[in-house]
């Protein structure tokens, strides 16, 4: 991998010169909305070289996605496109422009990874195929989103993620029954592409680590969110039976789910024999009561164990309810808000939130990278924490395109 010279008067932890595995890195990210810049910011999260590259005038589409904006008019930016764009430096080229695609050209030359979810045949209209990009550079490693793939009868269909979550069938999985099918609350199939992308980015560098030549990544919402499928899946393709919405209680586990209590309502998840009779111990229960012995008689008879132990919790308010399940044994836990997560000390003990400096806004604090790093058992720094700490604020738009023009000007 070629370490890229960083550049000058870029943000300091904006991708480089930062430590982290991937530090080594550069990433051109061409992408744009959710599923490619969230792969992008996983690779910046670890420390590579994330150059985005936005429209001008615009920029990338989630930086019209609100409300919720922050900031004063004029310098507004909106909180979807804060989620996805930490470690990143941004400037601004016109695609269609001949000086703007060659400075992207000259980009392209020196970078280890490119990004792009453009549809099928976009880039060749801009005369700048994947062909001809890894012809140019043939050490780059090129990650492709497409919403349903880029062949097959629906290949060039346009992808949006609640759309993808409904064509996959995760809607056909969520929600109360199957006549009431939702979407996850979050844009898990944008989300779940991303981190597949990012994922097939690490293979295929590995991979060139011994050949010497980078390949072309691909993949889509549809093939992620079926990647996900898992038992759902194959109690499809093996066993035939189709998997519906039954809102919030496990279809091949019971107890397994959301249980109302007396002032609101806990989880349980009891997946094993032994946490059923753990739990029966500590609540006065019968274990082997009639057609209620085994988990498989226990999944065929759900309506009467949430009965049960609605019957029990009905007794009980929330907060000494999981007191007790805990002094049992019995693995349970509250719903909580957004609000009570990020106010939660185990979220924050887990790096799960970042301090960082943004250019118009100030001070601000992002959910953080869901990862952490520890040296190994070896050495004078044996078992410390090594995971990166000093995270870059999403860039406003076009806020290194100095630099970054500078930078290729002085490159060798």
């Amino acid at each position: 991998m070629t370490t890229p010279t960083p550049a000058p008067g870029s943000t300091p932890g904006a991708g480089h010169g930062s430590g982290g595995p991937l530090q080594d890195v550069l990433v051109v990210d061409l992408s744009r909305a959710l599923a490619g810049p969230h792969a992008t910011m996983m690779l910046g999260d670890q420390g590579a070289r994330v150059i985005k590259v936005e429209a001008p005038g615009s920029g990338d589409d989630t930086r019209g996605w609100g409300p919720p904006f922050v900031g004063e008019p004029g310098s507004r930016e909106a909180t979807y496109f804060l989620s996805a764009n930490r470690n990143k430096e941004s400037i601004t080229l016109d695609l269609k422009d001949e000086g703007d695609r060659d400075l992207l050209l000259r980009l392209v030359d020196r970078a280890d990874v490119l990004v792009e979810n453009f549809r099928t045949g976009v880039l060749e209209r801009l005369g700048l195929g994947i062909d001809d990009l890894t012809r140019r550079n043939p050490r780059l490693v090129v990650l492709s989103i497409t919403g349903f793939g880029h062949d097959g009868p629906e290949g060039g269909r346009a992808g949006y993620d609640q759309i993808a979550q409904g064509e996959a069938g995760l809607m056909s999985l969520t929600g109360s029954s199957p006549a009431d099918p939702q979407r996850v609350g979050t844009p898990i199939a944008d989300l779940l592409a991303g981190m597949y992308g990012a994922y097939g980015v690490l293979a295929a560098l590995h991979e060139r680590a011994r050949t010497g030549r980078g390949q072309v990544v691909r993949t889509s919402l549809l093939a992620a969110v079926v990647g996900v499928h898992a038992f759902q899946g194959t109690r499809w393709t093996v066993a035939g039976e189709v998997g519906r919405a039954q809102g919030n209680h496990h279809p091949s586990i019971s107890p397994y789910g959301l249980f109302r209590c007396r002032d609101g309502a806990v989880q349980i998840a009891l997946g094993s024999e032994g946490l059923w009779r753990r739990f029966c111990a500590g609540f006065d229960l019968d274990p082997d009561a009639d057609g209620l012995a085994t988990n498989p008689e226990r999944a065929a008879a759900r309506e009467r164990v949430v009965e049960l132990v609605e019957s029990v919790f009905a007794d009980w308010d929330a907060e000494p309810l999981l007191v007790r399940l805990a002094e049992i044994g019995v693995p349970a836990g509250k719903v909580r808000s957004l609000d009570e997560v990020y106010e939660w000390d185990q979220t924050r003990s887990q790096g799960l939130l970042v301090d960082v400096e943004h250019a118009s806004l100030g001070p601000i604090t992002l959910p953080g990278p869901p990862l952490r790093f520890f040296a190994g058992s070896e050495g004078e720094d044996a078992g410390t924490e090594t995971t990166r700490c000093d995270h870059a604020a999403p860039p406003v738009l076009d806020q290194h395109g100095d630099a970054i023009r500078a930078w290729l000007d002085g490159a060798p």
